[in-house]
């Protein structure tokens, strides 16, 4: 099986940990991970989303990425709205997308806290989804 992940570069400290462990966990369960790309923010991620599945020997994509709360409900639009062009995508391309977005309205200490839980638990639901609709 053949990943591609998408990682934020916003919150890069968390991000970067939740790629290892991803990485780690893909290894694990025997998924190769083919290609990562980069972007600056979780809005971001549908582009690079859309790019990965449209490749033939990608069989999901890992999306990883950590939106903190701010003094505004900023964090709210951002993750809704990815996450849901995210699940229209995986639709559209009949291949499973992991959502490994940390928030809405997370403090810095508690995505740190999740890092582990997010990476994995995102590969885990492209590597089990892809299997069962083969």
């Amino acid at each position: 099986m053949k990943l591609g992940f998408v990682v934020s570069e916003f919150n890069y400290d968390i991000t970067q940990m939740m790629l290892q462990r991803a990485k780690e966990h893909a290894s694990f369960l025997g998924a190769d991970v083919s290609k990562v790309i980069s972007v600056p923010g979780a809005f971001d991620m549908p582009l690079a989303v859309k790019s990965l599945l449209g490749e033939k020997e990608i069989d999901g994509v890992v999306t990883l990425g950590a939106v903190i709360e701010g003094e505004t409900s900023h964090d709210e639009l951002v993750v809704q709205h990815a996450a849901r062009k995210i699940m229209d995508l995986a639709v559209e391309f009949q291949k499973p997308v992991g959502l490994g977005i940390t928030g809405p309205g997370v403090s810095r200490l508690q995505a740190s806290n999740r890092i582990d839980g997010y990476a994995r638990r995102s590969v885990e639901a492209v590597v089990k989804m892809s299997k069962r609709l083969k």
